[in-house]
């Protein structure tokens, strides 16, 4: 897929991001790469991608409607068992997170979420709940056109009201 200069785009592990610039720098001598500059939204650093690397390393459009829709409905199923070993686990949920697929993080957030209400998490998970958190709410927020404290009030929400329903005691 080829951006244009203006595009909101995702970023994997970074969130989103806006296409700045796309320049050619010279590399190690003569060879010229063509680069994406993206202006990260959170950190407001720009990072260049070169083009040709922009699929390996998951960048892509922001989610649409629909998948926010998706993404409503993973967090209102009920809570499913997720692995008892913390290290399978963390393994588990870093493959989910590298994948850029806003399901996939969706899916880490809420099994950390709901983990987290049964026990205190380990300071790597607690990371990469909020970190998910943080990538999931900003790229709702924008879809939706809503503040990012209106998107993490919602999703904290329907969060709770599905532990509650997947553990009524």
């Amino acid at each position: 897929m080829r951006f244009k200069i203006g595009d909101k785009i995702i970023y994997p592990n970074q969130g989103v991001g806006t296409i700045k610039d796309i320049a050619i720098k010279s590399l190690g001598g003569s060879s010229k790469t063509e680069f994406y500059i993206v202006r990260l939204n959170d950190s407001e650093s720009n990072v260049m991608i070169p083009v040709s690397n922009a699929q390996n390393v998951g960048l892509r459009s922001l989610s649409n409607e629909r998948v926010v829709g998706e993404i409503y409905s993973i967090l209102e199923e009920k809570e499913e068992t997720t692995s008892a070993d913390w290290k399978v686990r963390y393994k588990s949920n870093s493959e989910r997170m590298s994948t850029g697929d806003i399901r996939e993080v969706t899916c880490v957030m809420k099994d950390l979420f709901f983990l987290n209400q049964l026990k205190d998490l380990s300071f790597r998970e607690k990371k990469m709940m909020e970190r998910a958190m943080q990538l999931v709410i900003s790229e709702i927020a924008i879809v939706e056109d809503l503040s990012f404290e209106e998107v993490e009030q919602k999703l904290e929400d329907i969060l709770l009201e599905t532990y509650k329903q997947s553990n009524p005691s």
